[in-house]
């Protein structure tokens, strides 16, 4: 069974040139399916063949138990049902159990952003030490909350990709355009530290071009990131939850409030489709944010 599984995730891989988090995910995903049918209750199923309709609508139910986002069943049932059809279409099974399986309905979660208090709060709380690695938080808070940017655009920006003249960044997308994230005088400022004061002795090899370094000098993974956010959050004792978007939720909800146009933060943040964008038009607004004229 581990056999097809391996062979599934390389067709992703090949066909459809999905990243390598993606295909983390739907390993992860698979795996964790792979695991319930090797449960007592099932340990009659020995190959994909065997699993029948019953089976699948069991994984369901048994996945809708758990203390899992109902986003995240839906992902995990998603990546079963894709997996099976990609045995069908492949032949290796003839029935695809899936078919007459519904998707787990998906509860709309507006997104949280953070107060401008809090966020100034946040941004400061690395502000306490000058060290290389403080510095490098700040300035990556920074640019986090004055670009909108998603985590993964953040660690994965090279030197080349920051023009502190015309403070401008240029991001990579999604769907290949570069995007140019402008930003203000207090970031340009921030970031130059960084860079002048922070990067140098972070610097392990003089030919890396990552802009934002780990301690071993190579980039800044998605993870660590999380990490560092989570700590200044701590730090901050701010009382809502932070996730790794906050900030990029927090910039969009402060843009709209202050009046920016829809199609610019749309632009800003890199949407395919405005109707994503159109979900920070739900959120109320904040007291601070009214009292100054409204944020992002």
């Amino acid at each position: 069974m581990e056999e097809q599984l391996f062979a599934f995730l390389k067709f992703l891989e090949q066909e459809y040139k999905y990243s390598h988090n993606t295909i983390a995910a739907y390993k992860n995903d698979l795996n964790q399916f792979h695991h319930f049918l090797k449960s007592s209750k099932y340990n009659g199923v020995t190959d994909w063949v065997s699993v029948s309709a019953d089976v699948v609508s069991d994984y369901v139910h048994y996945m809708e138990s758990q203390p899992y986002a109902s986003s995240s069943v839906a992902r995990k049932v998603a990546a079963v049902k894709s997996f099976f059809n990609y045995l069908a279409s492949h032949h290796v099974i003839e029935d695809n159990p899936t078919t007459d399986v519904e998707s787990p309905k998906v509860e709309k979660r507006l997104p949280k952003p953070l107060s401008l208090d809090d966020v100034d709060r946040l941004l400061k709380a690395p502000t306490t030490k000058k060290t290389a690695k403080n510095l490098r938080d700040t300035a990556l808070l920074t640019t986090l909350y004055a670009t909108g940017m998603r985590v993964t655009e953040v660690v994965s920006l090279q030197m080349d990709d920051i023009n502190l003249q015309n403070l401008v960044l240029y991001c990579p997308g999604k769907d290949g355009q570069i995007r140019e994230l402008p930003f203000d005088k207090t970031t340009q400022k921030v970031l130059e530290t960084y860079l002048e004061d922070g990067r140098p002795h972070l610097l392990k090899n003089k030919n890396e071009q990552a802009l934002f370094l780990n301690h071993r000098g190579q980039q800044l993974t998605r993870q660590g990131l999380w990490l560092i956010i989570k700590a200044y959050a701590k730090e901050a004792k701010l009382s809502v939850p932070v996730t790794p978007h906050t900030l990029r939720h927090s910039f969009a909800a402060h843009k709209l409030q202050r009046g920016s146009d829809l199609q610019e933060v749309q632009q800003l943040l890199g949407h395919a489709n405005i109707s994503t964008t159109q979900i920070y038009t739900q959120l109320e607004e904040q007291p601070e944010l009214v009292a100054e004229d409204q944020d992002s």
